[in-house]
């Protein structure tokens, strides 16, 4: 199933959509949760993310103080999108990600350094973990899309 695209042609959300419940699984057995081992790789690749952003100085004043809720929903939202169980909405709704961000000035600074950390964590754990590339390569283009679909100060 082909991920449903919103927005303007060209635009971040036409290429992204906001759903988390369809995305395409083609070429896997079962979907890239699956692919990728479940529900841990996604808690590994939160976990690295959050220790680069712990020690970023751009990024770090943009959470709260205490990161476990967020490490939690990120995890989870991965989980469900990816093709997991969807906990996440059962407990926040719709992921509504540009409400979501939108208290937040995020410009191309902070989408890079968001991205930075995001991919060197999803390159650590995929390596670590032998994941599929095809399974990183899918999940490396979302991330882009979404770090991309969130910049609001242009």
């Amino acid at each position: 199933m082909v991920p449903v695209r919103r927005g303007l042609p060209g635009s971040p959300m036409s290429r992204l959509g906001d759903s988390v419940d369809r995305v395409s699984h083609e070429g896997f057995d079962g979907s890239i949760y699956d692919a990728v081992g479940g529900r841990p790789f996604f808690v590994d690749l939160v976990d690295g993310f959050y220790a680069g952003v712990s020690a970023d100085l751009l990024l770090r004043p943009l959470y709260p103080v205490d990161l476990t809720d967020s490490r939690r929903h990120l995890a989870g939202f991965l989980t469900q999108y990816w093709g997991g169980p969807s906990t996440y909405s059962g407990e926040r709704g719709h992921p509504r990600l540009r409400m979501r961000h939108a208290p937040f000035a995020i410009g191309d600074a902070e989408r890079d350094a968001w991205l930075r950390h995001m991919l060197g964590s999803l390159d650590a754990v995929a390596a670590t973990r032998g994941t599929p590339v095809e399974a990183v390569v899918r999940i490396r283009g979302y991330l882009t899309d979404v770090a991309d679909f969130l910049v609001n100060t242009r």
